[in-house]
């Protein structure tokens, strides 16, 4: 559904690391422009100027704090505003918290909320209208192993993931016949930054966590085939398998082992 990936642009969130990052960097070897964004603007210069170096390509860095109300729409206007028309659009923006109900900050947790859902879905829907319009244009948007399940001293974050797992299957069989295709990645545990800021540092590297390198690599290949999700490792496909089988309160009972806080 992608007029091409060479000499068109794709926005990716959350750019400066991680997920986000590779997916800059395979997409740019596949001859894409990028609109890198992110809070952390000298990541974003760096990750720029490696990808222009390495693949001839252009990049448009667009500092921003997804977390605000209305980003997404002050994300896109900025991008129009530079003549750029965005062929795909990669959602990778989002954070997680894990803690005990004592320990949770409440604003922490709506900040998750808007950049999780709300700006994920701003952004979706707004591209995705122009993308109807011209009859071609892809999505990615970045769940998680947890979007098919409740997961104690997590839920917050679980929750979100859910959302965007169900918001964008359904989206994907809406738009699909009009040009538009939109997959979901769901990886699993990933070594990035993201349970070191999270409030579990050293998580991925204690539980095997998965390289950035492949997950992206299954989001591509799944997006290429126009699937609507796909769950990165088969370890991590059959989690989900067993989670739907099994009901919903032993799933439940059976996440809170994973963060349970320690006792002291």
């Amino acid at each position: 559904m992608l007029k091409a990936y060479a000499d068109h642009w794709g926005l990716i969130t959350g750019a400066s690391s991680g997920i986000g990052a590779e997916f800059a960097r395979q997409l740019a070897a596949r001859g894409m422009h990028c609109v890198l964004v992110a809070r952390r603007e000298d990541r974003l210069r760096e990750l720029a100027q490696e990808l222009e170096a390495a693949h001839g390509i252009r990049c448009e860095i667009v500092p921003a704090d997804l977390s605000q109300p209305r980003a997404g729409r002050e994300l896109l206007a900025e991008v129009s505003r530079r003549g750029i028309e965005v062929e795909l659009l990669v959602n990778n923006a989002g954070f997680g918290m894990v803690s005990s109900l004592e320990e949770t900050d409440v604003g922490r947790a709506l900040e998750l909320i808007q950049v999780n859902v709300t700006c994920l879905t701003e952004l979706t829907l707004l591209v995705a209208k122009e993308m109807v319009h011209r009859g071609h244009g892809g999505i990615i948007n970045i769940g998680s192993v947890v979007s098919f399940q409740p997961v104690g001293y997590m839920g917050a974050y679980a929750a979100s993931k859910a959302y965007v797992l169900n918001f964008s299957e359904a989206l994907w069989a809406e738009l699909r016949p009009r040009g538009v295709t939109v997959t979901t990645l769901c990886p699993g545990t990933t070594r990035t930054e993201f349970f070191d800021h999270s409030g579990v540092p050293g998580w991925a590297e204690r539980n095997h966590g998965q390289d950035v390198t492949s997950v992206v690599r299954t989001g591509l290949a799944a997006f290429d085939a126009g699937r609507p999700s796909v769950v990165s490792g088969w370890t991590n496909y059959l989690v989900t398998l067993a989670a739907r089988l099994a009901t919903r309160a032993t799933v439940v009972n059976w996440s809170l082992s994973i963060f349970r806080p320690r006792r002291t």
